[in-house]
């Protein structure tokens, strides 16, 4: 069985998606939040992670996840993105290079944008090569929001 919980975060409402094992969604919504009464603990996991990550003081989350959506190559960049460090940005051709298909760079801007565990898998903080904030599919001033937080944190 699957649970939807919507989280209310500093950059809008986040549509979180899991089985009891794992999260398999974490994404941008239009919806309101909810109360949190008799929640799975992988929801209530999530709510104190996030929480902790926007307040600066999660660096890294150890929240089990599964692709239940995806190519093959798309799971392989999603992969590839989990590796980023928390505060670090990486190119799409970077990115493409590191998964051994040096070309595939729009292919990876497109599995970036498909990713469905956004923030955990950290989608923002891929730009572009010339250091510009490109495509996001959040919209790119919560990619901005999510750099500065990064790298506000590991200021202090």
């Amino acid at each position: 069985m699957k649970t939807i919980y919507h989280y209310n975060s500093p950059i809008g409402t986040l549509k979180l998606v899991c089985s009891n094992e794992a999260l398999e969604e974490l994404t941008f919504c239009t919806c309101k939040a909810q109360n949190t009464q008799n929640l799975p603990q992988i929801i209530l996991t999530c709510k104190e992670q996030l929480d902790s990550y926007f307040k600066g003081e999660l660096r890294e989350f150890d929240i089990p996840i599964k692709f239940s959506k995806g190519t093959p190559f798309q799971q392989s960049v999603w992969q590839e993105l989990a590796k980023i460090p928390y505060g670090q940005t990486k190119s799409y051709k970077e990115i493409a290079t590191s998964i051994n298909n040096p070309k595939a760079v729009r292919a990876v801007g497109g599995a970036n944008n498909k990713n469905p565990i956004s923030i955990i898998i950290p989608c923002h903080r891929v730009i572009g090569a010339d250091g510009k904030l490109v495509g996001y599919g959040g919209e790119l001033w919560r990619k901005e929001f999510l750099l500065n937080l990064e790298k506000k944190a590991l200021k202090s």
